[in-house]
Formats: C-alpha cells, structure tokens, sequence
C-alpha cells in the first residue's frame, strides 16, 4: 500500500522559511516522478515543483529562486525547501508521486496517482 505523508507545514511570517517533508512508503520514491501542488482556499490545486527520477526538477514561475525540491533517497523522502516565503504562498501543500521512472516534468494533478494528506502553511503579512 502506497502511502505519502506531509510535514512541516506552520505558521511563518512573511520572509520566513519552511522545509516540508514526505516521508513515503509503499514506492520507492526516486524511482518515481515526485511533485509538490498547493491549493488555497477557494481555488484549485496547482502545481508548485516537480522532480523526476533522473533529478531533473522544475517550479511554478511564483516560487522559482526560493523553493527548492530535493529527496533523500536513503530516507524515502522527498522535500520542498521554502524560503522568503510571501502570504500568497499560504495554501494546503500537497505531495504526489506520479510515474515510476519518468523522464519529463508533470505538471497536472491527473499525471500523480499517489497523494498524501496535505499540510498547512500558512505566511502572515
């Protein structure tokens, strides 16, 4: 059974940094396509970073020079490193594996089969 779990999700101030974990099982995760999405109230789930199992990544224009997407591969994890973080990156964030050995960079919920539960974060002005 596949299972994803987030963490590291909290309450920041604007400027501040994160570091989310999905701790993963079930997979193992670098042999898969990885993804972080974000869904804010009232909008829809979007794409915030991605990794493939050759480590090649890309990110949301939004987030380009202050997230990072990084997996530890002894650990079965994946990460997603948040600095000067604004209010509008205030949303649930959402890990995901997609497709096992993947060579291009997903960017629809439809192409991840696997989620976790999302975690919170939440950047105050």
């Amino acid at each position: 059974q596949v299972q994803l779990v987030e963490s590291g999700g909290g309450l920041v101030q604007a400027g501040g940094s994160l570091r989310l974990s999905c701790a993963t099982s079930g997979l193992t995760s670098s042999t898969y396509a990885m993804g972080w999405f974000r869904q804010a109230p009232g909008k829809e789930r979007e794409f915030v970073a991605a990794m493939t199992w050759l480590k090649q990544t890309n990110y949301v224009d939004s987030v380009k020079g202050r997230f990072t997407i990084s997996r530890d591969n002894a650990k079965n994890a994946v990460y997603l490193q948040m600095n000067s973080l604004k209010p509008e990156d205030t949303a649930v964030y959402y890990c995901a594996a997609g497709s096992k050995y993947s060579t291009s960079i997903r960017y629809s919920t439809d192409d991840y089969a696997y989620w976790g539960q999302g975690t919170q974060v939440t950047v105050s002005s």
